[in-house]
């Protein structure tokens, strides 16, 4: 099946995270990295350059930080998509960086596994923006982020969630929700988040409990029913 190739430059101080964020970006289908920049400043003069379509950056870099690049990338008017992967945890960093477009913000260390579905839902939403005119619910939320923020409104319920659930992993699940327009089995959600079935059943099953998830059971073919969700309509 061929794919788009989808360019990335990497924008990274230190030559060995540059290389491991290369390899893990490169072992997704599509995307390959065009050129990588030691620095903000460089990072901008190469983007202008290659004209990529996303830049993988960190914030905190010699001559320009993370926050003023993706500032001057903004200024400049370049027509390209930011994730960010760096150790900065407070949250005003990272709000400016949302501020400024980044579409995913990943915190150092972090496994292959989250880069993989970051990049895969950034390929899903290019793919479904430019397959149709307009663009479905589920997309724009996808695309400014609020997929990926979604349990963010269920602070209360995160709160009091049951003894062995934890809310990253709740987060993560919802998001992969949101994300999509069909009901999801459990089988689906697993695969997904990387998680076992049975813990996802769990999860689901809180969701549902709560009122955030929507059963829709599948009676079609022999044998059991299969248990597919959704998540409810906001009210």
């Amino acid at each position: 099946m061929n794919r788009e190739e989808i360019r990335v430059v990497v924008i990274e101080d230190d030559p060995m995270v540059q290389e491991i964020n290369k390899n893990f970006i490169e072992r997704v289908p599509s995307f390959r990295v065009v050129g990588m920049a030691a620095n903000g400043e460089e990072g901008v003069s190469l983007v202008a350059k290659l004209k990529p379509d996303l830049v993988v950056m960190d914030v905190f870099m010699p001559v320009l930080d993370g926050v003023q690049t993706l500032t001057q990338l903004r200024a400049a008017s370049e027509a390209v998509d930011v994730i960010v992967i760096t150790a900065a945890r407070d949250k005003p960093t990272i709000q400016s960086m949302l501020r400024y477009g980044a579409l995913d913000y990943i915190i150092k260390p972090f496994q292959f596994e989250r880069i993989r579905q970051s990049l895969k839902d950034y390929r899903t939403l290019r793919n479904r923006l430019k397959q149709a005119e307009m663009a479905s619910q589920q997309e724009v939320d996808l695309l400014f982020g609020k997929a990926a923020n979604a349990a963010k409104k269920w602070e209360s319920i995160k709160a009091e969630l049951p003894k062995g659930l934890h809310a990253v992993t709740l987060d993560q699940i919802v998001r992969q929700l949101a994300a999509q327009t069909e009901p999801l089995s459990a089988e689906d959600v697993a695969e997904r988040v990387g998680i076992a079935r049975v813990t996802a059943r769990r999860y689901l099953d809180y969701l549902v409990k709560t009122g955030r998830v929507q059963l829709d059971v599948s009676y079609g073919g022999i044998g059991r029913p299969t248990n597919r969700y959704v998540l409810s309509s906001p009210k």
